[in-house]
């Protein structure tokens, strides 16, 4: 008998997680727009591929993908409202112009 440790290998984490997270930081420093829609699509796709695993090949990684899709679903959000901001007072512009 040994008295060695027993070694249990860690799960491997689903790299669409990791390309979730990094796109959502991402979205916020360098690529505003398409980094958002590739971390909400990446991380819609590693919670899927986390959820199907089999309980002997755990994949881990699922705080990686909802972080990333947090970030990713807030950056869209600001960008909606911006858009929605430039369209309404470019509305508001026309038609005040046009009143006097």
């Amino acid at each position: 008998m040994s008295d060695q440790p027993s070694y249990k290998p860690a799960s491997p984490t689903s790299s669409l997680a990791v390309v979730s997270l990094v796109f959502g930081i991402l979205s916020w420093c360098v690529l505003p727009f398409v980094g958002a829609i590739v971390a909400i699509i990446c991380g819609h796709m590693a919670r899927g591929e986390i959820r199907r695993a089999s309980p002997d090949a755990r994949l881990e990684g699922d705080g990686m993908a909802v972080a990333g899709l947090l970030l990713g679903y807030a950056q869209l959000v600001l960008w909606v409202l911006l858009v929605f901001l430039v369209v309404a007072v470019m509305v508001f512009g026309v038609a005040f112009s046009h009143w006097h």
